[in-house]
């Protein structure tokens, strides 16, 4: 669980690099200029839903939904289920795990300048 929490936090100092920041910060407290926000989930909670993914992530505009794995993480069936509806329903859902985490960078930083193109093979590839 360490390791998924040590992903986590890098992933989050890595989003306000890139002007996205987490949903409430105060604009004079934002070093890049705004391109996005993100909420953390918190699971396991009385008015959590099941299995939604850890995080939701908005980039101009375009919700991205997020569950994270550590390096020996495996997702439940649950959540798996979850990812696989936000997809089918025109949505964008990770199951990302850390050895994945350039690739969700690179998938990034194209959806800021508006070049995804769904038949991108990082866009494709997003339940790996």
């Amino acid at each position: 669980m360490a390791a998924e929490k040590n992903f986590e936090n890098r992933l989050k100092r890595w989003l306000e690099t890139q002007g996205v920041y987490p949903l409430g910060t105060d604009i004079l407290q934002m070093k890049k200029y705004p391109t996005g926000y993100w909420i953390k989930r918190w699971g396991g909670g009385q008015y959590t839903k099941s299995g939604l993914p850890d995080m939701q992530i908005v980039i101009k505009g375009i919700c991205v939904e997020v569950e994270l794995k550590g390096p020996s993480g495996r997702p439940n069936p649950l959540q798996v289920q979850k990812i696989r509806q936000i997809n089918e329903s025109g949505g964008i859902g990770f199951i990302l795990y850390v050895k994945h985490f350039d690739d969700f960078k690179r998938f990034v930083i194209e959806l800021e300048k508006g070049n995804i193109d769904y038949e991108n093979e990082l866009f494709k590839g997003r339940l790996v």
